[in-house]
């Protein structure tokens, strides 16, 4: 059986969701999904193979077609919001700006570059960060803070970056670091953290 989607013009999450309903509801030999944009692409496609779907992409024009083929021993992938059975307490940070408080944007920019250098004081419990609206900025070619986020992703944090935002902003092909997400990905994430902290 091969269903077939189109997610032309859907904002996040509804490419993504449309996806998932399908997956479980329908149980398709195939699935075929077609999308208009950059982060609905990879997004789209890293849920399949989360599920255990081999996955093909094929571009006409502007728009995607992802392609998940239920395949024999097809390894499902650990979701990006899977949490660890450590027992060990997991912290979120979610950073929603690319400076830290109001007034100062300059005091704002060294307050949030000291901020993530001493994320790392958390240790084990930091388990995800999470940079969405303007916060995205600090994950791009360029950015100050660039190689501490990147410094912290060789450790083992789990970085996402929001496909929205990236794309509000034109900068889906500058992003340096981390996983583009979706707000399914966000949302279910912030449901398995011990605890969220918003910047």
């Amino acid at each position: 059986m091969t269903k077939e989607i189109d997610c032309r013009g859907l904002a996040c999450p509804a490419p993504v969701l449309q996806t998932k309903d399908a997956i479980e509801k329908e149980h398709p030999n195939v699935i075929k999904v077609v999308v208009d944009n950059e982060a609905s692409k990879e997004n789209v496609s890293r849920f399949m193979g989360s599920q255990g779907l081999e996955v093909s992409i094929k571009q006409e024009g502007s728009n995607f077609h992802v392609i998940g083929k239920m395949g024999e021993g097809t390894a499902a992938e650990e979701p990006v919001h899977e949490k660890p059975e450590t027992g060990q307490k997991k912290i979120m940070v979610m950073v929603a700006n690319d400076r830290m408080g109001h007034g100062d944007d300059e005091l704002g920019e060294k307050l949030m570059l000291s901020f993530l250098k001493t994320l790392k004081e958390m240790g084990d419990e930091l388990w995800r960060l999470v940079f969405v609206n303007n916060g995205v900025k600090l994950t791009i070619e360029g950015s100050d803070v660039l190689p501490v986020i990147q410094e912290l992703e060789e450790e083992g944090i789990h970085i996402l970056v929001c496909g929205t935002c990236l794309t509000h902003f034109d900068l889906l092909n500058q992003k340096q670091v981390g996983e583009t997400t979706n707000m399914l990905d966000i949302v279910t994430a912030m449901q398995l953290a011990d605890k969220v902290i918003n910047i």
